[in-house]
Formats: structure tokens, sequence, C-alpha cells
């Protein structure tokens, strides 16, 4: 099975950002495990999928290290452009922040990069568009409504289990 990068949109103001990855072995299967696994919670209205395989990355060091050479082969296609502008959020990996045209991955991320350079970036992501998946419209009220009204505790808020003993009879019990 293939693994898809998942992008989530919490609400009309809010960018697609990089939630997470799931494994699938075509696009519609890859939205309903992103759905499942992504969609529990409240705060969303769309998801895009997309092959691990199709998006080229680089991270800051990697492009100090290692330019860019965008010589133009192929044929010039529309990519969408993501950026990990900080280590704030440790939950959201990238965000999407627009888009570009170019023949290639590697060219599309240099002139992503001279577009968008009004943060510096310590990963850039540039998937071409139509290798994205997106959860149809008509479906939206289905998949994302319920969610709405779920609660959610962070991890912190469950109790500890505390040290495990075995009873007399061989039940297992938790000491209070």
């Amino acid at each position: 099975m293939a693994r898809w990068e998942v992008f989530k949109k919490d609400n009309a103001r809010k960018p697609y950002q990089a939630v997470g990855s799931v494994h699938a072995v075509d696009p519609e299967h890859a939205l309903h495990n992103a759905k499942n696994v992504f969609v529990r919670r409240p705060a969303a209205v769309s998801l895009w999928v997309a092959p691990a395989a199709a998006i080229f990355s680089r991270s800051a060091e990697e492009l100090e290290n290692q330019p860019l050479d965008p010589t133009a082969n192929g044929h010039e296609q529309r990519y969408l452009v993501f950026r990990k502008a900080s280590n704030r959020r440790s939950m959201t990996f990238m965000d999407h922040i627009g888009e570009t045209s170019a023949p290639n991955g590697e060219s599309a991320l240099a002139q992503a990069i001279d577009q968008f350079d009004d943060k510096p970036g310590l990963a850039w992501w540039v998937i071409p568009a139509e290798a994205i998946t997106a959860s149809e419209e008509d479906v939206a009220e289905a998949w994302f409504a319920p969610a709405a009204t779920k609660t959610y505790k962070q991890q912190s808020q469950y109790g500890f289990v505390s040290k495990l003993r075995e009873g007399r009879k061989g039940a297992v019990t938790s000491d209070e």
C-alpha cells in the first residue's frame, strides 16, 4: 500500500494544513482513511490527500547544502506550495500558502521560494495539483458535521492507571 499525505482545512479562513499520513491502495481509500483518522474531532470542512511519492520536498538545511537546479524539463503544470515556517505548532507540519506553475518539482520549488519569501521556510513541499484528491462538497455535511459536536480532551486530562498488581484470584486490579 502506498503512503498518502493528508491535508485538513479547519474552516473557511484557515489554509489547508498537513496533518499526517495514511496508507491506502487508491485516492478514495486514502480519503476514507484520512476521514477516520483525522476528522474524529471538531474543526474540519475539507480534506485533501496526495501520494507521498508525488511530493517534491526540501528542508532549509538541504536547500543550504544543495541549491536547487531549476533546469526546465517536462510540461508546464500547476503546483500547490506548502511551507513550514516555525516549530511553534508541533501538530501541524506544513501550511498551504499558494501555487505556482513550472515544468518540474525543482523548478516549482525555486519559483515558490522566490514568490513566497515573506517568511523563511524550515521546510517546503510542492505537489502537482493533479496529484491531489479532494473530499467532495456533497459529502461535507455527512463527513464533517458529526465531529463538530464531539469534545476533545488533551491526553493529560485522562487518568493514570497506578501500579497494577495481581489480586488473590488472579484478577488484575489497580492501586488507589
